[in-house]
């Protein structure tokens, strides 16, 4: 239900000083300044030495033009959010680069030639506007859906300007709601009012720079003006208001992260106070039937004299009355994710990474579940369920299967609703699913994707992906730009489901926190040996590609164990990890990591931070670096800094810095098309060449 969580918390003086004197002694500090004259024209000399290398292979134009074809297929699913019998979809392709926002009735959605009609043209807005709009989402008021507030980024950062928007009239209100640029929320309280979080006025933003308080903002009023009705602490992660409608009446409410793993969640009540819901620290409201509120448990609870077990959904009253268990996930499932409708509640599960969905209804006698007819092996997941009903789109994929979107009826009928074409040749393409011992015992899975005759003439060049953190799940998707581009030229791909990561559930997840972090590095390594040790390749010929988290899998990986690895993809990558938390949203993730302030939780950051392990005298693979100038959640100044240590010590590196994108590295089909060229080229030329 909230984003901002797949986004989307103190030491003695002296050892305080010991951290401001070991940024001092940084010798690349400067990197950090994101539009720093300097750091640009560095940017920029790296840019032209390893585009002019990997640009210049001949591999790099028809990759490039592969990428590109399948990114602006008009072939592509067009997903979109099912509100008020229409399907609200955002589409990008080579004529409309920045996007159209736009949408069709559901009978047209599901007829084999849809006819859209355009709400609002981004490429013409920006060129009217002169400015570099990148489209960030779409929050309307129900249950009508025609007032909106659109977010618009400049160059894909995570700070938007947001207007309020008329569908009906296709149109920004004159006059209307609009915030400057900022890391700003909003939620409707009806027509007139909203509740925000802003940068207005002191201590405004927590120190992970997200919003503290929440204003309620009436129609016609200066921002400054509003009052304050809600406020948390300035070492919370952020404070986020949220609204809903249910049974004709709408649902208002704060979540207050106290750290990225914990909030403390609010309804407003009818005299305009917000009064917590008695829920665990680690759970999440995933939305409404009735009076009955829906969450999400990350860790046992006792309540009301029931007992839930970590990773139930569970449904009680506003005010925490009647608890009831709605699932609770068996032995090597996890429950992934929740949609709740009007009177159903779906949820996505993983029965050791196997994805289903599962239907829930309340009965006389407690909630029955049982699951939707999909397709077995694959990977499932909901698309959209109807704002105001049951129906639903639930898609299917595998490694070797385009796409299917499904559209399930309130009824529980299946019909096919779109499809994509084979984007790649798949006819020889196996996927096997293994397992791999970990340092302490622990069995790690992991997916191999290969051409079977690949596979069978032995080791060959190896791609193994890996991400390892906030619980989320890796799953085996089809990934057209992977099979086009490495697949069908005979690499193989292997994904690994490590501690870190949401696959086996908060358990799963919660094994690799703070100080059990490099169990996670355990488990990615474990995976290295065992593909070689299996023959699928070499060290010589075996790759390593991650990114955000995962580029710090990547760091630690190229530092800890470069025996293993002959060519590293280090994507928006967390490096210096000492002072990981005094970078932009860098202090929301100390629940994930800890605290670099607090000696004790310092001791075992300093084990693996990747930035400070970088050696002048080892030998590592030559690391692919890439990130981006607009990317305001991960600083770029991570990748800045590890490539001109390495360029200081005279190692050999790459490094790509998009001057746009965000955190995704890219913000239009086309900037994609070039970063996964640009990967599969260098992996090429350090794992294939001789």
């Amino acid at each position: 239900m909230f984003e901002w969580m797949k986004q989307a918390v103190a030491a003695g003086a002296a050892f305080a000083m010991m951290g401001a004197a070991v940024a001092q002694d940084d010798p690349f500090l400067w990197l950090e300044e994101v539009e720093g004259e300097d750091a640009l024209a560095w940017v920029e000399a790296q840019n032209a030495r390893s585009l002019e290398e990997l640009e210049g292979d001949p591999r790099y134009e028809p990759l490039y033009e592969a990428a590109r074809e399948i990114m602006n297929s008009e072939a592509r699913i067009p997903y979109g959010a099912l509100r008020n019998g229409y399907v609200y979809n955002f589409w990008q392709d080579e004529t409309n680069p920045r996007g159209l926002w736009r949408r069709a009735t559901l009978k047209s959605y599901l007829a084999k030639e849809t006819e859209w009609e355009t709400i609002l043209d981004i490429d013409a807005l920006a060129d009217a506007e002169g400015e570099n709009w990148v489209y960030k989402g779409v929050d309307c008021l129900k249950p009508a859906n025609d007032r909106c507030i659109i977010s618009l980024s400049r160059g894909g950062a995570d700070a938007t300007v947001k207007r309020e928007f008329l569908v009906s009239e296709k149109a920004f209100v004159e006059g209307g709601f609009e915030l400057a640029e900022a890391k700003s929320a909003t939620a409707w309280v009806d027509d007139e009012t909203l509740l925000v979080g802003m940068d207005v006025g002191p201590d405004a933003m927590t120190t992970s720079g997200y919003p503290r308080r929440s204003r309620l903002w009436s129609r016609g009023m200066a921002i400054a003006d509003a009052p304050v009705v809600f406020e948390g602490e300035a070492e919370d992660v952020g404070v986020w208001p949220f609204s809903d409608h249910v049974d004709g009446e709408p649902v208002v409410g704060i979540v207050r992260a106290t750290t990225f793993f914990t909030r403390k969640q609010y309804l407003r009540s009818a005299d305009g106070s917000f009064q917590q819901v008695p829920l665990p620290p680690k759970s999440s409201i995933e939305g409404f039937i009735g009076d009955r509120v829906i969450a999400l448990l990350q860790e046992p609870w006792d309540h009301d004299g029931e007992t839930f077990p970590i990773g139930a959904v569970v449904s009680l009253g506003r005010d925490g009355s009647n608890p009831e268990l709605v699932f609770a996930a068996g032995d090597r499932q996890a429950v992934d994710s929740v949609a709740v409708a009007k009177s159903t509640v779906y949820v996505e599960l993983l029965d050791n990474v196997a994805g289903k969905i599962l239907k829930i209804e309340p009965k006389r006698r407690g909630w029955k579940a049982k699951p939707l007819s999909l397709p077995a092996n694959g990977v499932v997941s909901i698309a959209t369920v109807d704002d105001g009903g049951d129906a639903l789109f639930v898609n299917f994929e595998s490694p070797t299967t385009p796409d299917s979107l499904y559209y399930f009826s309130e009824g529980g009928r299946r019909r096919p609703a779109k499809s994509q074409p084979e984007f790649f040749d798949a006819s020889d393409i196996t996927v096997e699913q293994r397992e791999a011992t970990s340092k302490d015992g622990t069995t790690v899975p992991y997916f191999v994707i290969s051409r079977k005759d690949v596979l069978k003439a032995g080791p060959a060049p190896t791609v193994l992906y890996g991400y390892g953190g906030f619980q989320v799940s890796i799953l085996p998707n089809y990934s057209a730009l992977t099979g086009k581009l490495w697949l069908e030229d005979g690499g193989v791909y292997v994904i690994a489901n490590i501690r870190g990561g949401g696959e086996f559930g908060p358990e799963w997840h919660q094994a690799a926190l703070k100080e059990n972090r490099h169990k996670a590095y355990e488990d990615f390594f474990a995976v290295g040996e065992a593909l070689v040790e299996e023959g699928v390749t070499t060290p010589e010929q075996l790759g390593a590609l991650g990114g955000s988290n995962g580029g710090l899998l990547m760091g630690v990986a190229f530092t800890q164990r470069p025996d293993l690895f002959n060519a590293i993809g280090c994507g928006v990558p967390l490096l210096d990890m000492l002072r990981y938390h005094k970078l932009l949203a860098g202090a929301s993730w100390m629940g994930e990591y800890g605290d670099p302030d607090k000696p004790d939780e310092r001791a075992y950051i300093e084990t693996y931070s990747p930035y400070q392990a970088i050696a002048e005298e080892a030998d590592y693979p030559r690391v692919f670096f890439f990130t981006s100038t607009r990317d305001d959640r991960v600083h770029p100044g991570h990748a800045r800094k590890a490539a001109a240590k390495f360029e200081a010590y005279e190692h050999p590196f790459l490094y790509y810095e998009n001057t746009e994108g965000g955190h995704a590295a890219a913000s239009n089909p086309d900037q994609v098309a070039r970063r996964t060229a640009l990967q599969y080229v260098y992996f090429s030329r350090q794992l294939a060449d001789e």
